[in-house]
């Protein structure tokens, strides 16, 4: 039976301080220990949290200093009946912006048009084609949501051309002051606003959201709009996976409430179309934003036109809606569909991979490219069938991946193999003349472009940013979880060189690369029930920054399992005993592929409502399993057990040799020469020459390493006894093993029969370095008299490390020895 491979990361208890804020708030302490988990680690930071509407607001005139000029240039442009342009963005965020903005202006008596950038032609963003176009139509104000702050050159062009320009926006500022665009007004949270303030936290729609209100005020209209207006808001702040933090948690948890009697016609008809209308009795969750309506609205920015969203929230007649919301669903279908096909191959290429002996831990950061994919796919295809069809084997009839969709692959990705993901899809993917070489051929003068998703240790923009691949990409930018660039297609290896490199400097270890669970807290099954979820939903709304409660529980039975679903895409369907004579029911999502699981298992999950008829019950949503601890037996096998290792320091360096490549070395080669290293031949150097072990006393000219030794040691002990005048380094580079198969060969060593063990002879014997040697037998509860070790995959991967290591490098180490 296989099982996923994750890492839980359970937060430690706290019973004490979560008995408090359980008396408190009237909250169980195993809810309140969620909070703790939270940061909410006090009584009165537990009742604001609660109950946001508790804490006062600052006025946001007062927080961003632009508010007012940008107040006062758009009240008269409406009053002069200026045409105003909103430049919004194709995602979720920037469309709900667009269509928050345009409702207001046109209430507000506004002359206001939008635009919004197509995808695939212009890329994020404003820039100087939109510019010209807008002076073209007479267009005197711009106001741009959901981006600009990066814009310098198109600001710069508008301004030269008198139109003034708003900039709303919230993604990170320049470094430069100089490089911040000369626009009339600009709002932003990261824009000398207080890093502490409540509005610190908004997105895109959340700007756009404050700017409308306020400017409602000043035209006394606040009455008609706030509602509506905290409706987008809401839609957009969800459906972005904005923070639910700060002030956007008080108002997503107030315009939830709004939503579930939506006034906004094409919400509504989205509402119907998704067939989440049933959760406006159950009272509609952020759930229900993120994978009902959300989706259906991104689909349109990613594979769609932009312009539908914008129609549907903003029209008035119920069967416009109707029609503009089926076609959100239509195209949510084939986006859907499109990815699907997508993971398909990027899992059929990877199990492929993996066959071959490619080790996703050690590589840490995975770069797969739609073209590599199927040309990949296709000749193994070829090999199983032995075809040779030229009709079969045309990949001209591969259509390359849809740049609009591949990032949400790359977050299944994420998910399921635990590395950083970058995505990448030729540029020209579409192209109807692709030859059947064309994997090298299209190198040149191709493009691919990159979407990117990151793990909680690896930083995706400071990856983007990283000299050395900062220096091979085009464009790009991110954020630390996520990003996109675009690379000419001849340095897609200088790319994945640049980012082992990063991996290497960042310290990512190859036991971070599996899914990171977080765990709350430990909750027995028969603890269970309505009443536990609906406190659950106290904690209401959750989303990013406040996390659903992940509950885990040991030592579970599995009664029944099965998988559900009718397409390819297979969930594991569970029925749990809770240990007191009642049944769970469970569903793991996309986890079929692991049918059957063992009899007993823990698990961790959520808690979420299930209607059937005018039922409602309980079902968890599991998220994580693992093999059953509750029932590990402690035996004598697990206590300490002292091992007596021989370890003898080397001698102090009293000659220091010169180093030079093997490769480079002048021929023929000194003698009398001492031949070292993993894998050395044996016969491929004649004459006066030793192998592995220097003789005392003798000294010898040179030091031939085929391979760097096993340890720093090694090295120092040789240079000791040889003496020599010249190290010259071959390029043989030992293999590493996985961990697997390193603890099984430590693990096949007789340690209960050995008396002292002599580290660095055993260490020269495998060609492994003393301190993984030493890591792993702590592993298995061995006391060594050792230095402390890194966890073993990090032993592995410092020594991977050494072997590579530069030969300017070595020399600085042992000059440091001096």
């Amino acid at each position: 039976m296989v099982l996923p491979q994750q890492r839980w990361q359970i937060f430690s208890p706290q019973p004490d301080l979560s008995r408090e804020i359980a008396d408190s708030t009237g909250l169980s302490p195993i809810i309140a220990q969620v909070l703790l988990n939270r940061g909410i680690n006090t009584t009165e930071a537990a009742k604001v949290f609660l109950d946001p509407e508790l804490e006062d607001l600052p006025d946001p005139k007062q927080e961003f200093p632009d508010l007012i000029k940008s107040i006062d240039r758009i009240e008269l442009a409406i009053k002069n009946g200026d045409r105003v342009n909103i430049c919004g963005d194709y995602d979720v965020d920037g469309m709900t912006s667009t269509a928050l903005l345009i409702r207001t202006l046109r209430l507000l008596g506004g002359n206001v048009e939008y635009e919004i950038p197509n995808r695939k032609k212009d890329g994020y963003g404003i820039n100087k084609t939109i510019v010209k176009a807008c002076h073209d139509r007479g267009v005197k104000l711009i106001i741009t949501v959901d981006n600009g702050i990066k814009a310098y050159d198109a600001i710069a062009f508008a301004k030269s051309l008198n139109i003034s320009v708003i900039i709303t926006d919230h993604h990170d500022i320049p470094k430069e002051i100089s490089e911040i665009p000369p626009a009339t007004a600009i709002l932003n949270p990261k824009y000398q606003v207080d890093p502490n303030s409540p509005y610190a936290s908004i997105a895109g729609v959340g700007v756009a959201y404050v700017l409308a209100l306020e400017l409602s005020d000043r035209f006394g209209k606040r009455s008609e709009l706030e509602n509506p207006l905290l409706e987008l808001f809401t839609l957009g702040t969800i459906a972005d996976l904005a923070s639910l933090t700060g002030i956007n948690r008080r108002l997503v948890k107030k315009g939830l409430r709004l939503l579930s009697q939506s006034k906004v016609i094409g919400i509504i008809a989205l509402i119907n179309e998704t067939g989440i209308a049933k959760d406006k009795q159950t009272g509609m969750k952020p759930e229900a934003i993120g994978f009902g309506l959300g989706p259906r609205i991104n689909a349109i920015g990613r594979i769609g036109n932009p312009q539908v969203i914008i129609d549907l929230l903003t029209c008035e007649e119920m069967g416009e809606a109707i029609a503009l919301a089926q076609e959100c669903e239509a195209t949510n279908r084939k986006r859907k569909k499109l990815c699907t096909d997508i993971e398909e191959e990027a899992i059929a290429y990877m199990t492929q991979k993996k066959s071959e002996g490619f080790d996703i831990t050690q590589e840490r950061v995975l770069v797969i490219v739609d073209r590599e994919v199927q040309n990949a796919l296709t000749s193994f295809k070829n090999k199983k069938t032995k075809s040779t069809s030229p009709e079969e084997n045309d990949l001209s009839k591969s259509k390359g991946w849809d740049h609009g969709v591949i990032g949400i692959v790359a977050s299944r990705l994420v998910e399921r193999y635990g590395a950083p993901v970058f995505i990448g899809s030729y540029e020209d993917a579409h192209s109807e003349d692709l030859g059947t070489d064309c994997q090298e051929a299209n190198h040149q003068g191709a493009t691919i472009r990159f979407s990117v998703r990151g793990i909680p240790e690896f930083h995706v923009s400071d990856s983007l940013e990283y000299e050395y691949i900062k220096s091979i990409r085009n464009k790009g930018g991110g954020h630390k979880a996520a990003g996109g660039f675009t690379l000419p297609a001849e340095n897609i290896e200088k790319l994945r060189s640049g980012l082992r490199e990063f991996a290497d400097r960042e310290n990512i270890l190859p036991s971070h690369i599996s899914p990171l669970i977080n765990v709350d807290v430990l909750a027995d099954l028969s603890d269970i029930s309505m009443t536990m979820l609906q406190a659950c939903d106290r904690l209401q709304p959750c989303g990013l920054g406040n996390p659903d409660p992940v509950f885990y529980s040991e030592n579970v039975r599995v009664l029944a399992q099965q998988t559900r679903g009718k397409d390819k895409v297979k969930h594991l369907s569970l029925t749990l005993d809770t240990g007191n004579g009642e049944k769970l029911k469970a569903i793991a999502w996309r986890w079929g592929e692991y049918c059957p699981v063992p009899d007993y298992v823990d698990i961790a999950y959520k808690l979420r409502a299930n209607q059937w008829q005018d039922t409602t019950s309980v079902e968890l949503e599991v998220v994580g399993i693992r093999e059953a601890t509750g029932t590990a037996m402690k035996s004598s096998q697990n206590l300490p057990k002292q091992l007596q290792l021989q370890y003898n320091p080397a001698p102090i360096i009293t000659k220091f040799p010169q180093w030079q490549k093997l490769s480079e070395a002048p021929r023929p080669l000194p003698r009398p020469l001492l031949l070292y290293g993993c894998d050395r031949p044996a016969d491929k150097f004649q004459g006066d020459v030793d192998c592995d072990r220097p003789q005392r006393g003798r000294g010898y000219q040179a030091i031939v390493l085929w391979s760097m030794p096993p340890s720093f040691t090694h090295l120092q002990w040789l240079i000791a006894i040889a003496k020599p005048d010249y190290i010259y380094l071959g390029s043989h580079i030992p293999s590493v093993p996985s961990i697997d198969q390193f603890r099984a060969q430590v693990q096949s060593l007789d340690l209960e029969n050995i008396k002292i063990l002599n580290l660095l002879d055993l260490a020269q014997q495998w060609w492994i370095a003393p301190s993984a040697i030493v890591s792993a037998l702590r592993e298995l509860n061995y006391i060594c008299d050792f230095p402390p070790t890194l966890p073993l995959d990090g032993e592995l991967l410092r020594m991977q490390k050494w072997y590579g290591i530069a030969i300017n490098k070595i020399a600085v180490i042992l000059a440091d020895q001096k």
